[in-house]
């Protein structure tokens, strides 16, 4: 049993959700006033409440303090920058993060297991990095410097090519293999250091936010989570160790692609000895140090049991500069004079990229024996069924995800550049044939992507049919009007499309499983690109081959257009910069533990935010508060009043109301948001109250049992819309609101007015 103590203020601390909202909407005032924060985030409150903390009540003899509303607006870390819109290009950095956060929940601690989940992830992580760069060398050094400007013609189409050409330039200086490869390096050398500018401006602004130091609480009862301990939202150290290896794995993989195009060169019969030696030795320090960046990423995952304010300045600074001190000394030994050495054919990148594509096979695979063997759903008893997603096996499809965007960025670019720089076909050998083949498959997983749209379609379509009957019983509006019922049923048969998401993740994830083993194999089994091997088969065959090869070319080239559009309508916009925010809005909560070159966390900002306002308010005036969630903002409030300290927690009542806590998060994060993590976070704070509607596409029930609040945490799922037609109190059709404007609903004032009357001092309530 517990009592809330008398006496004391009481606050109410408002989160807006997805999209952002301003304060003056949020406090229902257009004069408000910034307490506390900065342009990119703070704490508001109306005007005359600016100094309600010491004043009492006016109106009230008695002297006790009314509730002070205060909003709290966050939208500019994800969406008040236009430029921000260029993150979408940091997709399948971001999706690998997600896979991090989505192990499995286990029966019982096991960290070795866990640890182990962590390290196949980052390495999957690391392969992207080696990957993208590869594919930028692909097309900067193997298809332009090393192909086409080889190629008198080809050189002769694109005049801006000629300097490299040894006969349109008549052997000018840069002409000369080596040279025309230590030039072109440049280009994915700007690539990578503009990825380690993006990770440590971001890492500055986001990491470097300390969150409250407390003293960590016992992990041994049940319902415990990472969210609870005082480091997790704290990863400046982590992020800056993965973006110095990641860093060096890029600029090596650079060094590399020189480098064995001119130590092969060296090892023919007849080539200059020394020359030969040192390319060895090179050859030997690029191999170590990948060695030494693979074990700085294998070292260590997070530390979130304490504040880890140390930097490991040694690995910081000296791994990329020794890196780039290397890449430097390839340069200069590619570029020696090399008599006879002509460009012909490709450079070897089959076997690189083929290597990559088996290598995180193979991680996308232990890590799914890794999660299954980790697995464990627990059931609340307001739980029922399965609640996890895929059985565990989210974190495995996601990563293979992740590791499917980079292969068809890689081999759709690679594709694209080559047809544009060889109009005719006739000039170049192209990128690698796996690269052309993954490009191929593109057509086909978008038709397998078609037909379960068409599948998933043709069922929301059966389900809107049977809503409408309910629509009719529940309204009690019997014939009522077609048009009407069929719209308030389409839209809640729309809202369950996110409880098939995992159903559209496995088919993908499996599609892109198969094709792109269907991919090694006719790369390597062939050892044709798909149009050449379809050449010794049947006319209809060779002709399939040349269309899907074609199309893949070119739908990648319309995604990039439609990237670079999207990002352009983003600087101009503000309703187009907020739409893309929010997309980020759920991707990016999450720290980044795997990728450092993934969009930064905004969470690791506002959490620390709102727990400190809500520990530095209890203590100052001894009260209590509501924090009320909506939407992504219910998640935000969950994970700082975690970060409380436990004598604080309960002095908080949580009002959630659109919230992704059970529905998103929960099925597909069960090792944080789990129904039991739910639970004992439900039992530690005074009490939560929580709306939904079943027109929301985002927002669902938490599915916990009552307290004295009432018999469950849900409320009954709202009405939506509140009237069927015309009424005395809605004389105007009332929209279906769906996601939106949950305080247009009497049951939202009806709730907050029970929280907060919690909070009054005169009304002591029993709980147990």
């Amino acid at each position: 049993m517990k009592r809330t103590a008398p006496g004391g203020a009481a606050l109410e601390l408002l989160v807006h959700g997805v999209g952002g909202a301003t304060p003056e909407k949020m406090l229902n005032d257009p004069r408000t006033v910034r307490i506390t924060g900065d342009e990119t985030a703070a704490v508001f409150r109306r005007a005359e409440d600016v100094a309600a903390d010491s004043a009492p009540d006016p109106g009230d003899d008695r002297g006790r303090a009314t509730p002070v509303p205060e909003a709290y607006v966050w939208s500019n870390l994800t969406s008040g920058n236009g430029t921000r819109a260029l993150w979408l290009l940091l997709l399948p950095f971001m999706v690998v993060n997600l896979a991090h956060w989505m192990r499995p929940a286990a029966a019982r601690e096991r960290t070795r297991a866990v640890r182990f989940y962590g390290l196949l992830v980052r390495l999957a992580a690391l392969s992207l990095t080696v990957l993208l760069v590869a594919a930028a060398c692909e097309v900067a050094l193997d298809l332009t410097a090393w192909q086409c400007a080889g190629t008198p013609a080809c050189a002769e189409r694109h005049s801006w090519l000629g300097f490299l050409s040894p006969t349109v330039s008549d052997g000018g200086w840069w002409s000369l293999p080596g040279r025309r490869l230590a030039l072109a390096a440049l280009v994915p050398t700007a690539l990578v250091g503009l990825l380690w500018y993006l990770s440590h401006r971001t890492w500055r602004a986001y990491e470097s936010q300390e969150p409250l130091d407390r003293t960590p609480e016992p992990e041994n009862g049940p319902g415990h989570t990472a969210l609870g301990r005082p480091g997790f939202w704290y990863g400046r150290r982590l992020v800056a160790r993965l973006r110095a290896a990641h860093t060096a794995a890029g600029l090596l993989t650079v060094a590399a692609a020189v480098g064995t195009a001119a130590a092969r060169q060296d090892r023919r019969p007849g080539g200059p000895a020394l020359l030969d030696v040192l390319g060895r030795l090179l050859e030997a320090s690029l191999f170590t140090g990948a060695l030494v960046t693979a074990w700085v990423v294998c070292r260590r995952g997070r530390s979130e049991r304490r504040l880890d304010r140390r930097l490991d300045a040694h690995l910081v600074h000296r791994l990329p500069s020794a890196a780039l001190v290397l890449l430097a000394l390839t340069l200069v030994y590619a570029g020696w004079d090399r008599p006879g050495w002509t460009s012909e054919g490709r450079l070897p990148g089959d076997a690189t990229f083929g290597g990559l594509a088996i290598a995180q096979g193979a991680l996308v695979i232990v890590l799914a024996i890794v999660a299954r063997a980790l697995h464990h759903c627990p059931q609340s008893t307001a739980t029922p069924g399965e609640r996890c997603a895929l059985n565990g096996l989210g974190g495995p499809a996601v990563a293979m995800l992740a590791c499917a965007l980079g292969g068809v960025m890689s081999g759709g670019v690679s594709q694209r550049v080559s047809d544009w720089l060889d109009g005719t076909g006739t000039f170049l050998d192209g990128p690698p044939v796996l690269l052309t083949w993954q490009a191929s498959v593109i057509p086909v997983l978008l038709v397998v992507l078609l037909v379960l749209c068409a599948v998933l379609g043709r069922q929301t379509l059966l389900l809107t049919r049977a809503e409408q009957d309910k629509v009719i019983s529940e309204y009690g509006v019997a014939p009522g009007d077609p048009s009407r019922t069929r719209r308030i049923a389409r839209a809640r048969a729309i809202a369950t499309l996110t409880d098939r998401a995992p159903l559209l993740v496995a088919v993908t994830s499996t599609a892109t499983l198969l094709l792109g083993a269907g991919a090694l194999v006719g790369a390597f089994g062939t050892g044709k690109t798909p149009v050449r091997a379809g050449e010794t088969a049947q006319p209809f065959v060779h002709g399939a081959a040349q269309t899907v090869q074609a199309l893949g070319s070119w739908l990648i080239g319309l995604g990039f257009i439609l990237f670079v559009t999207w990002g352009r309508r983003a600087y101009k916009d503000a309703s187009a910069r907020r739409t893309i925010g929010i997309l980020w809005d759920v991707g990016t909560f999450w720290p980044r533990a795997a990728h450092p070159f993934a969009p930064p966390c905004y969470a690791e900002r506002a959490v620390p935010d709102l727990t400190w306002r809500m520990a530095s308010w209890t203590r100052a005036t001894g009260g209590r508060l509501v924090i009320s969630g909506h939407s992504q903002g219910s998640v935000l409030a969950a994970a700082a009043a975690w970060q409380l300290k436990p004598s604080d927690r309960k002095r908080v009542a949580l009002l959630t109301y659109g919230s992704p806590i059970e529905r998103l998060y929960g099925r597909w994060f069960p090792a944080h948001f789990g129904p039991e993590a739910l639970d004992a976070l439900h039992q530690d704070i005074d009490c939560w109250r929580n709306l939904y509607r079943p027109t929301d596409p985002i927002g669902g029930p938490v599915r916990l049992s009552g307290d004295d609040c009432g018999p469950q945490v849900d409320r009954e799922p709202l009405a939506d819309p509140l009237a069927y037609g015309r009424t005395e109190a809605h004389p105007l059709p009332t929209p279906v609101l769906g996601h939106s404007d949950y305080q247009a609903d009497p049951a939202f004032a009806e709730e907050r007015e029970l929280l907060l009357a919690r909070l009054r001092p005169e009304v002591p309530v029993q709980r147990t």
